[in-house]
C-alpha cells in the first residue's frame, strides 16, 4: 500500500514551518539585514540562500509494515486513511525543531514511521491500538507536527513496526457546558479550528500558544503547553479538566470534576506523558465567554531589572493582566529591527521623538527593554487593570507608548518560527530554549545562559546571538524564554549542540527547570535527573514501565537513555 491517502488533514511542509508560499521577508525591514549583520556576521546581501530541498533526491528508509498488517488497518479505517507513502511518512517522521528541520535537509533520516493511518473517532483508534499491541508494534500518537523537543520521531534502532497515529480527523468541539464553562473536544483540532468553534457560540480557551496556528489540543496536554495569555487563562495543565486517553483494551476516563482528593492525580500524570501512557483521543477545556474588550499595550523600561521588578510586582498586585511579556535589551533592539519602514509622522514619533524623551529621562538606548502587556473583560474591568499597571510601571520608571505596537505584536506572535527557516535557508542556527525559575533567580539566571552561550561560541569559534524576554508570569516566579543565533561553520548539529547544552545546563546551573513549556522529548531528556532528582526518575520510570511495560506507546522520549 504505497498511495497517498485521500483524507483531508492537513500538515506543514515536509521541510519546514508552515504551509507552502509563506516564509519571512525582510525586504520591508530596513533595519533587519544590519541587525544580522552586527548579531552574527551574516551579509544577507551577499550570502547564499539554499533553495528548497528536492525530495526526489530524499533517502527515505523502506517500510517494513507488513501487508496482512496494513490491510488490518484498512479495515478499521479505510484504505484511503491508512498509507506507506513516503512523502507522508516523512512529514510524520519528526517534529520542526532546528535538530529536526537540518537532519531533513541534509538527508540524515535513520528511522520513519512504518505506517500512517488516519482514526475517525474513538472507536477506531482503540480498534488501531488493539491491533498494534497484537502484532506487537509500536503506537507514536500525532497532533499538528509542531513539537521542537524530539517527542516524535522514532528510536533510530526500533526493529518493531512503527504506526502514526494521526488523530487529525478528530477535530470538532463536541458540546459546551455553559453552566459549568467546560467544552468537549477532540484531542486532534488544530489551534484556529477549535477556537473559530468556540468563538461562534460566544467563548474562548484563552490558550494561545506559538504554535497555535499548527498544533492541537491533544498536543498541548501532552507537552504541557502554555500560551500568550496564561497570567489571566492559566497554563494547559490548569486549563485541562477531563481526558479520555485510549489504552490497550480499553479508554481510560478522567471526567471533568473542578478539584478531587483521589490519591495521586492520574489527570498530572497524562499531562506531559508526550504520548507513553496512550493516545489522548478528548479534552475537557474550561472556557471563558469572549471577552467584550482586548487591548494590548506597549511600555517601556530603562533597563532589564526595571522590566523584571515592574513584573514580580504586578503578579503580586490586585492587577490581572492577560499578558505581561518584557523582552531584554538584546531582543528589543532585535524587535526594533524587524519593525517595518514607517513613514511621515510615524516614523518622525518613533524615530525622533520617543528616542528624546528617553535621553531627556536618561535612560541609556542601548539597555531599553519593550514590554507588552495585555488587557482583556468588560470595559470597566480593562480599564481598571490598566490603571493599576500603569502605576506599577511609572513607580519603576517605565513609560507607556500606547497600543500601535501592541497591536503589531498581535498580529505577527505567531510567525516567528518562520524567522528559523530563514537563517536555515543562509546556513544559520536560530532556536530556543526556556526555562522557568523564582523571581529570586531571574536576573542571575539570565546572566548566566548568556555566559554560557558566548563562552560556547567562543569555543567552537563562531560569532553568536542571544536574546530573552519574560513571557509568562507567576506569584513565585516566571518564565524565560532565550532565543540564540549563529552561523554554521563545519558541522551544523554539532556546533548546535554544544550551544544549546551550555543553555540547558546554565538553567539547572541556576535553579531553573529545563522546560516550562516545549516538554522533554529527546531534547531535554539528559538533564532530567538534575530537574526532579534520580528518586523522581525513579518513580517516572516505574510509571512508564507497569502502564507500557511493552514499550508501545513513543518509547524512548521524556526519560534518559
Amino acid at each position: 500500500m504505497t498511495k497517498t491517502v485521500m483524507t483531508d488533514v492537513k500538515h506543514m511542509k515536509w521541510w519546514g514551518w508552515g504551509v507552502d508560499g509563506v516564509g519571512f521577508h525582510h525586504e520591508d525591514k530596513p533595519g533587519f539585514a544590519p541587525f544580522v549583520e552586527y548579531a552574527v556576521g551574516l551579509d544577507l546581501a551577499t550570502a547564499e540562500r539554499a533553495g528548497e530541498p528536492s525530495f526526489a533526491e530524499l533517502q527515505v528508509p523502506k517500510s517494513n509494515a507488513k501487508a496482512a498488517f496494513t490491510k488490518a488497518l484498512a479495515a478499521i479505517v479505510g484504505d484511503e486513511n491508512v498509507t506507506t507513502d513516503d512523502m507522508v511518512r516523512v512529514i510524520h517522521t519528526y517534529g520542526k525543531s532546528l535538530r529536526d528541520l537540518v537532519r531533513i535537509r541534509s538527508n540524515a533520516i535513520k528511522r520513519s514511521p512504518d505506517v500512517v493511518v488516519y482514526p475517525a473517532d474513538e472507536a477506531q483508534v482503540q480498534a488501531i491500538v488493539d491491533a498494534a499491541v497484537g502484532a506487537n508494534a509500536v503506537v507514536i500518537p500525532f497532533g499538528g507536527g509542531s513539537n521542537i523537543g524530539g517527542s516524535l520521531e522514532p528510536i533510530p534502532t526500533e526493529k518493531r513496526t512503527i504506526v502514526s497515529l494521526d488523530l487529525g480527523r478528530l477535530r470538532k468541539v463536541i458540546d459546551i457546558d455553559a453552566d459549568a464553562g467546560l467544552a468537549r473536544i477532540e484531542a486532534g483540532a488544530q489551534g484556529p479550528d477549535l477556537e473559530k468553534q468556540l468563538n461562534d457560540q460566544g467563548w474562548t480557551i484563552g490558550h494561545f500558544p506559538d504554535s497555535f496556528t499548527h498544533s492541537t489540543v491533544g498536543g498541548w496536554v501532552a507537552t504541557r503547553s502554555s500560551g500568550m495569555q496564561s497570567d489571566k487563562y492559566g497554563d494547559i495543565a490548569d486549563i485541562a479538566r477531563g481526558m479520555r486517553v485510549v489504552r490497550p483494551g480499553g479508554v481510560l476516563v478522567l471526567r471533568p470534576l473542578p478539584s478531587t482528593s483521589s490519591g495521586p492525580s492520574v489527570r498530572e500524570m497524562i499531562l506531559g506523558s508526550e504520548g507513553r501512557l496512550g493516545v489522548i483521543t478528548e479534552v475537557t477545556v474550561q472556557v471563558h465567554r469572549s471577552p467584550k474588550k482586548r487591548d494590548v499595550y506597549a511600555y517601556f523600561f530603562p533597563n532589564w531589572k526595571a522590566g523584571i521588578a515592574a513584573m514580580q510586582a504586578i503578579s503580586e498586585s490586585d492587577a490581572t493582566p492577560s499578558i505581561t511579556r518584557v523582552s531584554d535589551a538584546r531582543e528589543t533592539g532585535f524587535s526594533l529591527a524587524t519593525a517595518k519602514n514607517r513613514k511621515g509622522l510615524d516614523k518622525f514619533l518613533a524615530g525622533t521623538v520617543l528616542p528624546g524623551l528617553m535621553k531627556r529621562k536618561g535612560w541609556n538606548l542601548e539597555e531599553i527593554c519593550l514590554s507588552f502587556i495585555g488587557y482583556e473583560g468588560g470595559e470597566a474591568h480593562a480599564k481598571r487593570q490598566k490603571k493599576l499597571v500603569d502605576a506599577i510601571v511609572k513607580k519603576h520608571g517605565g513609560m507607556g507608548v500606547g497600543k500601535g505596537p501592541g497591536i503589531l505584536y498581535d498580529q505577527k506572535k505567531f510567525d516567528t518560527p518562520y524567522l528559523r527557516d530563514f537563517l536555515l535557508d543562509m546556513g544559520a542556527a536560530g532556536d530556543v530554549s526556556e526555562t522557568a525559575a523564582p523571581w529570586s533567580k531571574l536576573v542571575s539566571l539570565h546572566e548566566n545562559a548568556y555566559a554560557a552561550a558566548q563562552k560556547a561560541y567562543d569555543g567552537i569559534g563562531v560569532k553568536g546571538w542571544i536574546m530573552s524576554h519574560l513571557s509568562h508570569s507567576y506569584h513565585s516566579g516566571a518564565c524565560l524564554y532565550f532565543t540564540f543565533a549563529f552561523v554554521f561553520d563545519k558541522e551544523p548539529l554539532s556546533e548546535y549542540d554544544k550551544v544549546k547544552s551550555a543553555i540547558q545546563q546554565s538553567f539547572v546551573d541556576s535553579d531553573g527547570t529545563i522546560s516550562h513549556h516545549h516538554g522533554v522529548g529527546l531534547e531535554h531528556s539528559p538533564w532530567l535527573t538534575q530537574d526532579i532528582s534520580a528518586e523522581g526518575v525513579k518513580i517516572m520510570t516505574g510509571l512508564f514501565e507497569s502502564a507500557d511495560p511493552d514499550g508501545t506507546f513513543n518509547p524512548g522520549k521524556v526519560l534518559p537513555r
